[in-house]
């Protein structure tokens, strides 16, 4: 059966293969970084970029022979390797065709939304953007109609776009273009919504601990307080009591 996380692939041969554990733990962050670093040149069809056309077709060979390696190594890692490559075809389809690397980086991606990993997030939103404002250049700068001919120009409107601010002076009019516009916005979406709960979240935190330490520094013990009140109906009691007449 194919699954789709590195850490399901592996949890399956822990007692087999502690070796393949401990080589998987060791490479599949800087693998999950590789691929969404590359994300923009895997994507973009090597004719698209021009003169560089040889240089990007021997990058994205590049990146089939890094993740051929890595396949290699688990298959020979894994106690019953014949087994292992069959359980984990989406491995070998990887080496063909590297940008479904992505779906096994979705798992660095989930990691980054726990609790206190908002630079973590931010840096691989900004990757992400990045990426996306390459694809957008790659498209559109020779495309008709289009009005984003610069990397800077494309830098600028995946800006404006991720910050939901929009200003409308560049936009996308490839199919491409449009996609990768799409990934944008809804990181810029996802975004906002992330900055904005770790923010409420802070700022319940913080409150918590200062009512925590105002009562910790402030302690009333019950029985003080339970005396206190005693003496206090005791008083009230005296003064309400109707004073003796006197006898003459």
């Amino acid at each position: 059966m194919t699954t789709t996380d590195p850490d399901t692939e592996v949890r399956g041969n822990d007692d087999e293969a502690p070796q393949l554990v401990t080589y998987m733990a060791r490479t599949q962050t800087p693998l999950d970084l590789l691929a969404l670093a590359t994300l923009w040149i895997v994507l973009v069809p090597p004719s698209d970029f021009g003169a560089a056309s040889s240089a990007a077709l021997a990058v994205r060979l590049g990146l089939s022979v890094v993740y051929g390696i890595d396949m290699t190594i688990r298959v020979v890692l894994a106690r019953r390797h014949w087994h292992y490559l069959r359980s984990n075809l989406l491995g070998v389809v990887v080496v063909v065709f590297p940008p479904v690397r992505v779906i096994f980086s979705l798992r660095l991606i989930r990691s980054l939304f726990r609790r206190g990993n908002l630079e973590r997030f931010l840096l691989a939103a900004s990757v992400l953007v990045l990426n996306g404002a390459v694809i957008v250049y790659l498209f559109e700068r020779d495309a008709k109609g289009s009005n984003i001919r610069t990397l800077g120009q494309s830098v600028w409107w995946a800006v404006t776009t991720v910050s939901t601010v929009g200003y409308g002076d560049y936009y996308p009019v490839t199919v491409g273009g449009k996609v990768a516009a799409g990934m944008i916005m809804a990181i810029g979406i996802l975004t906002l919504a992330v900055v904005t709960a770790q923010v409420a979240s802070s700022f319940f935190d913080q409150s918590g601990r200062n009512r925590a330490s105002s009562t910790t520094s402030d302690p009333v013990p019950a029985d003080l307080s339970l005396a206190d009140l005693a003496q206090r109906l005791d008083r009230i009691e005296a003064l309400l009591a109707p004073a003796p007449r006197r006898t003459e």
